[in-house]
């Protein structure tokens, strides 16, 4: 593009200056920073504004930064930032001290653009309702899945469809790991340490592995798609750290792959009306666009009555692909605040039921050991049958090394998850059931 096009695209915007704070300058702040500066004058074109960023509150100014992060901006007066900004992005994380400064920063009308998905899916109602009673924005897009723009998609591209479900791998971290374990036959152990080798997971390792990081991920997801307030704690998790190598080579061998994944679902059937939300690692088909995803990227299935299914896929972490969401929500506050206009506000007019786990319908897979007698494979069937749960397909495998007994793998049609839960019970008290080796869930179909 020419430079006189680019004069005449800014020309409006040099009269008018949005000033930006930024809250935090770790991985992803500082990839914000090299953004505003890198590219100030398409920044001004697409928003209508200079974005000046007046200041960066760090917890410790004498840090080592990025070359290109201005040392003369750093802070350790958050508050008094907060103050004197127009759009505050607050990528501090954590729930305090970033719900105190988020909630001043709306509270003083300045607009929020935060990617802190553990404050919004804990208090995300509170938040919602500052930045209505202010007249200020609320954006959040790095929130969920990094640089893909399913926040986006969900709070205003499908506004106007029926969404029914929404699968997503919106954890990198634990995905790494489970394609490692699958593709290399790793244990998850030797996986885990890996990854936190090569920089994907943390020294503590909790919030990923043990589905926290994807909970509350799935709590925001869900709240958008079905215009229903679903918090960190209606969600039941389920994480990764019992997944084997044994798991990993039966899912292969069946068509499967296992993932971990934030499931949300409408459901209507069998006089139960409200949504399930859930994460759990579960088994999907080879063939499913979910169990392509490699790495430590991201994806999410959104299925609903109009558009049918959708995925969005990409880098669900990084300094600068979260920080690409970061500055798309930037350049919409930025332009609200100088042609007007206010970011989509909370939606929860349809209040649907959550309902609990065992109100919901589910397929299971579940592996046994059994006694190698006459009547063994029928006494389990008899299982099934007692509960109302119907067998898809039942295959044996070769048994793990030391093993004598049987291995049987068996696929429900759905049930209620109540039937399956009292019926995997009855199989671990069965005498013939020498053991329940592993229940997991079966996505995608």
């Amino acid at each position: 593009m020419s430079a006189a096009r680019t004069e005449d695209r800014t020309a409006g915007a040099e009269d008018r200056t949005v000033r930006v704070a930024l809250l935090g300058c770790g991985t992803v702040g500082s990839q914000v920073v090299r953004l505003l500066r890198e590219h100030a004058d398409d920044l001004a074109a697409r928003s209508g504004a200079r974005l000046d960023l007046v200041g960066i509150a760090v917890r410790d100014t004498a840090a080592d930064r990025e070359p290109w992060v201005p040392r003369e901006l750093l802070s350790d007066d958050a508050q008094g930032l907060v103050r004197r900004a127009d759009v505050v992005i607050e990528l501090v994380g954590g729930i305090e001290p970033a719900r105190t400064l988020v909630l001043a920063a709306l509270g003083a009308g300045a607009s929020v653009v935060t990617g802190n998905k553990a404050l919004l899916a804990a208090h995300g109602p509170e938040l919602h309702a500052a930045a209505e009673a202010s007249g200020a924005d609320l954006y959040y897009e790095a929130a969920v899945a990094g640089a893909v723009p399913v926040v986006y998609a969900l709070r205003e591209s499908m506004a106007g469809d029926n969404v029914t479900a929404v699968l997503g791998i919106v954890n990198g971290t634990t995905n790494f790991i489970l394609d490692e374990m699958a593709t290399r036959g790793l244990g998850f152990d030797e996986a885990l340490a890996l990854a936190q080798e090569l920089g994907y997971a943390e020294a503590d390792p909790t919030a990923d592995v043990d589905g926290h990081d994807a909970a509350a991920k799935a709590a925001i997801l869900a709240s958008l798609a079905f215009h229903t307030r679903v918090g960190i704690d209606d969600v039941p998790v389920a994480g990764i750290r019992s997944v084997t190598a044994q798991d990993m080579a039966e899912a292969r061998d069946a068509g499967y792959v296992i993932k971990l994944l934030a499931v949300a679902r409408r459901v209507g059937d069998d006089g139960a009306r409200g949504i399930s939300v859930r994460v759990h690692p579960a088994l999907l088909p080879a063939t499913h666009p979910l169990a392509a995803v490699r790495g430590a990227f991201n994806a999410v299935v959104v299925e609903s009555e109009a558009a049918g299914r959708l995925m969005f896929y990409g880098q669900g972490a990084g300094g600068a692909p979260t920080a690409s969401a970061v500055m798309g929500d930037v350049v919409a506050a930025a332009a609200h605040r100088v042609g007007g206009g206010n970011a989509p506000r909370e939606s929860v007019y349809a209040q649907l039921p959550l309902l609990a786990p065992e109100q919901t319908p589910a397929r299971t897979q579940v592996q046994l050991l059994l006694a190698d007698q006459p009547g063994t494979l029928a006494a389990v069937a008899g299982i099934y049958g007692a509960n109302g749960v119907s067998i898809e397909s039942v295959r044996q495998s070769r048994p793990a090394e030391g093993e004598s007994q049987a291995r049987i793998t068996i696929v429900s049609h759905e049930a209620n998850e109540a039937a399956l839960a009292r019926t995997v019970e009855q199989l671990a008290e069965e005498p013939r059931v020498r053991e329940v080796l592993s229940v997991m869930r079966v996505e995608g179909e």
